[in-house]
């Protein structure tokens, strides 16, 4: 009998363990998860941006519903531009890029439809004007007439913007001739000179005195209701994001964002 050196038993004897060893590592080792390898070949959602320009007037509730878009849409990303009514229509007439447009009162939508940039926009709230005053109502406002008062200081909007728009049509129903200090190009900059003290009072909408807080004091009036201001929305015939522009507006249209114009003091459209 041939007997095998120690020192030369010794490597067979490691190599079988190590296959042992292998072996049972293969055996006993824990299963892939199939979820864990389903989510890592995943891939993510292309980055995706869908402009949106709006009238200053919907700044607050729109930035909210951008949120909750952008929440069930992962990758994309909601470009808000605000502005008043008639500054957006004219940018967009001049070229400017955009997916959806949200204005103020139909007749500045009408200049981009016919402009042949969109096509049968829908109505989606409706607002109201109301007189913002300095916290208090220092100079005691209780109606429209009281903003002809020629010592005091109104701020209205520009008559080519539909809150100045409005503002020329409850003078004319009225009869009522207003000498404002100052003519501003949106909604929020009129409220802003309210909130600021350089003026006594201005007519913003209804919503915006809401948002307003106690920055200012409200002082709601009937002839209001004779320039009931309609918000139309649409998606752009040139949107570059077509699918997401129509699935935003009909967001828009939807409960959910109803709700929050409902709560914000918008009033449904009619």
């Amino acid at each position: 009998m041939r007997t095998i050196p120690p020192r030369r038993l010794l490597l067979p004897a490691l190599a079988l363990a190590a296959a042992a060893a292998i072996g049972l590592s293969g055996c006993s080792g824990t299963e892939p998860d199939p979820g864990t390898e389903s989510q890592a070949s995943t891939p993510a959602p292309e980055p995706r941006t869908l402009t949106v320009f709006a009238a200053a007037s919907l700044t607050e509730t729109f930035t909210t519903l951008a949120a909750e878009f952008e929440q069930d849409h992962p990758g994309v990303t909601v470009s808000l531009v605000f502005d008043g009514s008639s500054g957006l229509a004219s940018q967009l007439t001049e070229g400017a890029p955009a997916d959806v447009f949200a204005a103020a009162n139909e007749s500045t939508m009408q200049t981009v439809v016919d402009a042949e940039l969109a096509q049968d926009p829908q109505v989606f709230v409706s607002n109201v004007l109301e007189i913002a005053t300095l916290p208090g109502n220092p100079s005691d406002i209780t109606s429209f007439a009281d903003l002809a008062n020629p010592d005091l200081k109104l701020v209205v909007c520009a008559v080519e913007v539909p809150c100045g728009a409005a503002t020329d049509k409850i003078e004319k129903a009225t009869g009522i001739q207003l000498s404002p200090v100052s003519e501003e190009n949106a909604v929020t900059d009129v409220l802003g000179k309210v909130t600021s003290g350089e003026a006594d009072a201005g007519l913003v909408y209804a919503t915006d005195v809401l948002t307003a807080g106690d920055a200012v004091t409200g002082v709601p009036f009937a002839e209001a209701d004779e320039a009931i201001n309609k918000y139309p929305i649409v998606a752009l015939t040139g949107a570059p994001e077509p699918e997401l522009a129509a699935q935003f507006v009909e967001f828009i249209l939807g409960p959910d964002a109803q709700e929050r114009f409902e709560e914000a003091g918008f009033r449904a459209a009619p």
